[in-house]
Formats: C-alpha cells, structure tokens, sequence
C-alpha cells in the first residue's frame, strides 16, 4: 500500500486495485496524475485479489468479462475503497448498481504484441511454432493469419509469460502491448500486430476510473482524468460488445480510432471461433459524438458478415 507523501493530517483516497504487478503499476499510473492535482490528498493503494487470479487453470472464455474487477468493485460499494483503477477490457457492458465508470485515461497502445525467440515477426514464424496464449480472441486471429502454428494454452502474469519463452518452455507469446509498455518490457516485442490481422479487445489499452454513483467529490477529483478521445473510443467498442451479447460464447472483438479531421470514429469488429476456422470482420465509420450509437453500428455491421452464424442467441443489435 503507497501514499502520496503529503502531510498526515491530509484526507485519504483509498484506491483500490488488482494486486497483479501490472495492475498496481496501472493504479500507480493515476495516482501521480491524481497527486500532482490534488496536491492536498494523500493517495493510499488498496490491493485485491479477485476470483479470476485465484483460479488460475479456469478458460479465460469461462471466466467471462468482469472476474478479475469484481473483487475490487464490491470493495468499492462496501465503502472500504473510495475509486477504483481496472484494465478497461476486463470491465463488463453493465455496471454494477450505484457504480459509474468517472473517467477513462488517455489510452496507450491497444494492439497486441508477439515475443518470440526468433525475434521474427507473425509471418516468419517457422510452422509448428509454439505461440503461448489463453486468449480464445488472441488465439482465433492468430491461427487464421498462420494455421500452420500451434497455440497452447498460458496463462500467469507479463513477467511469468516472458520467462516461459525465454526458457523455451514455448516458442513465443501472445500479449497486450501497452502491458509490456507498463512493466517497460516493450522493447521484448518482436512483433505488434496490426488491427487488420488481430482486432484488439475492447478497451484494450485503457484505463478505467471507477467511482460509487453519486459519489460527486471523488467525480471531481477524477473527473480531470478523463481523455475525449479515449472515452468515446472505448464506450464505442463496450457499445459493441453489449450489442452482440458480450461475447460469452464466441470472442469478439472492437477497435475504435478518432480520427480528429472529421470527428469520427473508425471502428473495426471481429468474431471468430477460437480454431481460427471462421473470422468474420467489419469496419465502419461513425460520428465520435454519439459512441453508444456507433458501436452498435459496427455490431450491426459486423452480424450483416454473417457472424450471427457463430454468435448465434447472443447477438441483440438493432
């Protein structure tokens, strides 16, 4: 647990965060941007250990979207914590009642990376490469652009990941590169995937400040956090994933890029079976001032492929 420094009699903001390393390295993120506005708040980081990092052998796809924030979120409404920090990919479409998402950070970068011992990129891989990833999304794109390599199944933190590749335990590893930024291992990255081969999760790369509803003088101290650009990006692509269900059966997948000339969002979306066997995509072009609306355009976008061929019950866009 850190503090800010600032003298004891200073009012406390409990933080609460994941207590991965990356997570904490996330939290410590907006707290010094947190400290160096509100300079009279001492910024206490409260650790948690949710569900999804005790069951470590669990599918991620069994997991669902919102196992590794629950734990913190039920600290938030139990009060223990006053906001808390999560990876915006691991945040479900619907919130909790009496919490709100009070800022999105400005994002870093949402592709994903490949480390391998080769140093090579996806392409050059030799066939039969052993790409680590418990990923069904990552694993999906991965194996249409090379059905010729093997993925099997990793799970465990950035650095565990990295080790394992370096051992030659496996050949490479599939991550997310701002997670590499982070830990500042992103000089490891032998290859960053583009959007075009392996559509990043939604809100891959950003940051979510989570605060109770209501809750009006920790929205104040957060609340100048926020990025435009980033907020209407991600509620786009959280849009899509509503629209479509969730993506509890199938993965899928949303990336949306503002584009400040025109003062839209280009949104790519993706589903796919884990084997790689079938990968429907889209892309559209949507105003940036109405995201919720122009997620469900990609989602509508994307079932017009043919995806629903895959999402089956899932998929609700309008």
């Amino acid at each position: 647990m850190t503090d800010s420094g600032s003298g004891s009699d200073s009012p406390i903001v409990r933080v609460g965060s994941r207590a991965s390393r990356l997570a904490m390295a996330q939290t410590e993120e907006v707290v010094r941007a947190l400290r160096s506005l509100w300079r009279d708040r001492r910024f206490e980081i409260v650790p948690v250990v949710p569900d999804g990092d005790r069951r470590k052998s669990a599918p991620l796809l069994s997991l669902g979207r919102g196992t590794f924030v629950k734990g913190v979120e039920e600290r938030l409404l139990a009060g223990d914590v006053d906001i808390a920090v999560h990876s915006a990919k691991d945040m479900p479409s619907a919130l909790p009642d009496g919490l709100a998402i009070a800022a999105f950070p400005k994002r870093k970068d949402a592709r994903d990376a490949i480390v391998n011992r080769w140093n090579a990129a996806l392409d050059e891989m030799p066939s039969g490469a052993r790409v680590g990833t418990s990923s069904p999304r990552r694993a999906g794109q991965i194996l249409a652009a090379r059905p010729d390599i093997r993925i099997v199944p990793m799970r465990g933190n950035v650095d565990t990941r990295l080790e394992r590749v370096a051992a030659s335990d496996y050949d490479a590893a599939a991550l997310a590169a701002a997670g590499l930024e982070r830990l500042g291992r992103l000089g490891e990255a032998s290859h960053i995937l583009p959007p075009a081969i392996c559509v990043p999760d939604a809100g891959q790369g950003a940051l979510a400040v989570e605060t109770r509803t209501g809750d009006a003088e920790m929205e104040r101290l957060v609340s100048p956090l926020n990025h435009a650009p980033t907020w209407a990006s991600v509620t786009a692509e959280r849009a899509f994933v509503e629209a479509l269900g969730g993506g509890c059966r199938v993965p899928v997948a949303a990336h949306a890029t503002p584009r400040e000339d025109d003062g839209t969002l280009h949104i790519r979306a993706m589903a796919c079976l884990p084997d790689g066997s079938r990968v429907f995509r889209a892309a559209v072009s949507a105003p940036s001032s109405a995201p919720c609306a122009a997620g469900r355009q990609a989602a509508n976008a994307l079932l017009a492929t043919g995806a629903d061929g895959i999402l089956g019950d899932d998929a609700k866009a309008l």
